[in-house]
């Protein structure tokens, strides 16, 4: 899965470079970019066992699509900061407060984008389903972690699994946009800084927790 995320992300830079230097985008580019978001669409699709071959190929379309309106914003973006750049060379002030301004126009774009996103995929798919999507958009950062803090730490409250879930989804909802592998992950690290700063505050040593669960983990492989 890695490998196929590293060639979308290439590919998707090759075409944004090609965007900036040429304005348009060869068929075959394309043709390329297109296979790629498809296969990863598919990928995250089957797992989530829709018998309906048409709604199956439909949920991936949908997929699929929302890849390339990302990768469409984010094109944009980066044109409009190159140009504000040239465009604001020896001008700090005024260069800084445009692409901020820009990132809060992209940022709006994205929340907008997300919003009509889930909502197409609750046309077609029940909410654990929906998860699916989610964590195969995300590499299935969120239940990994969430599984882990509760194998290392033993002694977790039911109300804080519920507030590291909460964080973890809110890393998860942020990532689902973000532009690239690195970007993605980026979030959930965050996020997971928030969580292990609440559990010291309750009075955790994480340092000793983890080497508890790596004796654990030791022992089960023994």
């Amino acid at each position: 899965m890695k490998l196929s995320i590293t060639i979308l992300f290439l590919i998707l830079s090759n075409i944004a470079g090609t965007f900036a230097q040429n304005n348009a985008v060869s068929d075959e580019d394309k043709a390329k970019y297109l296979k790629v978001i498809t296969e990863r669409a598919d990928k995250i699709v089957t797992p989530l066992n829709i018998a309906d071959a048409s709604k199956a190929e439909k949920v991936r379309n949908i997929i699929r699509d929302q890849y390339s309106s990302l990768n469409d914003i984010y094109t944009v973006r980066d044109s409009k900061i190159k140009e504000i750049k040239e465009k604001n060379a020896d001008n700090k002030v005024e260069r800084d407060s445009a692409i901020a301004k820009q990132n809060r126009s992209t940022d709006a774009a994205l929340a907008k984008l997300h919003k009509k996103y889930v909502s197409k995929l609750s046309s077609s798919l029940n909410n654990e389903q929906i998860e699916g999507v989610k964590n195969g958009m995300t590499y299935n950062i969120l239940p990994i972690t969430y599984k882990a803090y509760q194998e290392e730490i033993l002694t977790l409250t039911a109300d804080q699994k519920k507030q590291i879930l909460i964080w973890l989804t809110e890393a998860r909802e942020r990532a689902i946009d973000a532009e690239s592998s690195d970007k993605k992950h980026a979030w959930f690290g965050k996020y997971k800084g928030r969580i292990n700063n609440y559990l010291s505050a309750a009075g955790y040593d994480l340092k000793k927790e983890g080497i508890e669960w790596e004796k654990r983990r030791k022992a089960k492989t023994n």
